[in-house]
């Protein structure tokens, strides 16, 4: 069975580096930027895993300004999507004094941005993905 995996990012560069990173895989990949169609996909379709980026600046959900964090928590708190994997992308470092987004988010994981070990990203992602069997 095909597993599929949502990118979250709202970077036209990211989205390319992402298509490019994940052609060479067997994983159907859907880029997604809107919040909303990012909640109703997950709530509808089997997704093995979600990759999400914390700084999103063009993302909304109900017309609101909406991040990685509290996309990631919105997908964690819902009963119909609470066991998908989110693995977080972020150029910060994950403690922030009393900030942990990793906590926050309820996310698996988290890599840092710029992402420039594409084998330590595929080996996250192969981990999360496979977890459950």
């Amino acid at each position: 069975m095909e597993k599929t995996i949502i990118i979250v990012e709202d970077d036209p560069f990211t989205q390319t580096f992402y298509k490019y990173v994940f052609a060479k895989t067997s994983y159907k990949t859907i880029v997604l930027e809107d919040g909303d169609v990012l909640l109703e996909t997950v709530a509808n379709e089997s997704i093995s895993m979600i990759i999400m980026d914390i700084n999103l600046k063009n993302t909304f959900v109900n017309g609101q300004r909406a991040d990685g964090v509290m996309l990631s928590k919105m997908i964690k708190e819902n009963e119909k999507s609470n066991k998908i994997p989110i693995l977080l992308v972020t150029a910060y470092q994950n403690n922030l004094g009393t900030n942990n987004f990793l906590e926050e988010s309820k996310a698996e994981d988290y890599i840092n941005k710029p992402i420039v070990d594409y084998n330590e990203l595929l080996k996250k992602v192969n981990k999360l993905v496979n977890a459950d069997e």
